[in-house]
């Protein structure tokens, strides 16, 4: 239990680390900005549309009498943005870190060289146009991963009792895994882990990864919240993968008016 403290603290410390580094802070706030105006109008249009989609998809019930017809396609459409949102709040951090790849990353390596005993940071020796391809490749993949989850769960949703208990709180979960995954890709592939090793790694610690990235996904949820956390929790997940691979992590350097550039 003792990791699900220290994932948590992870999070509490990336947040003061941008805190402490306005700079940084400030620009990576963008990415987020841009990202939540996409899924804003997505959700909006959904919203209002979406009980159009839900007629059209079940032309069977035209002829229920009523209520029945009201509260059947009422609660499909409650269910499907339901799922749009559970969606959202999976691939949010996906989206954004690929719009913001090259200011997160040099955000992760200002973290690394300031918490690193020998103030270095690791570099993956790859041109911005390749990480970039990883970056894609990879959050693609765990996209596919986390919409099977979204499509499993939503089903499970329909279980009496168990759908409304059981499976949102499993859903927190998967979504706090994800989550991490996402955040502490950036510093992971700059000292060269793949994606299966990646996976492997925060399955092997996976108390630690609850209490960081659960926590996170809970506060996503709360609109607008995710911009002003994604760059510290990027800060926190580079960090949190510090400890995944057993990094020496000495204390902050104070800050000396650095400023995050594409890298």
């Amino acid at each position: 239990m003792r990791d699900l403290g220290v994932g948590f603290g992870r999070l509490l410390s990336g947040q003061r680390w941008v805190a402490r580094h306005g700079r940084q802070y400030g620009i990576g706030l963008l990415p987020g900005l841009i990202t939540l105006v996409l899924y804003a109008g997505a959700l909006f249009a959904l919203a209002v549309w979406g009980e159009d989609a839900v007629t059209w998809a079940t032309p069977f019930a035209d002829g229920w009498p009523s209520p029945w017809l009201g509260l059947f396609r009422g609660f499909l459409t409650a269910a499907l943005f339901a799922l749009a949102l559970l969606l959202a709040v999976l691939t949010f951090t996906a989206v954004t870190l690929v719009v913001g790849q090259p200011f997160y990353e040099s955000l992760s390596e200002t973290v690394d060289r300031d918490v690193s005993p020998d103030g270095t940071a690791p570099q993956s020796g790859l041109p911005l146009h390749r990480e970039l391809w990883i970056s894609i490749r990879d959050s693609a993949r765990i996209l596919v991963r986390a919409m099977v989850w979204g499509v499993l769960l939503f089903a499970l949703g329909f279980i009496p009792l168990v759908g409304q208990t059981v499976v949102p709180v499993i859903g927190f979960f998967v979504t706090g895994f994800f989550l991490t995954e996402e955040l502490t890709a950036i510093a992971l592939q700059r000292r060269g882990v793949e994606l299966r090793e990646r996976l492997a790694l925060l399955r092997s610690r996976k108390l630690l990864v609850w209490g960081f990235g659960t926590p996170l996904g809970l506060a996503f949820l709360v609109p607008f919240v995710a911009v002003f956390l994604m760059p510290g929790a990027v800060a926190g997940a580079t960090l949190l993968a510090r400890d995944l691979l057993g990094e020496e992590t000495a204390g902050e350097r104070e800050p000396e008016g650095e400023q995050v550039t594409p890298a």
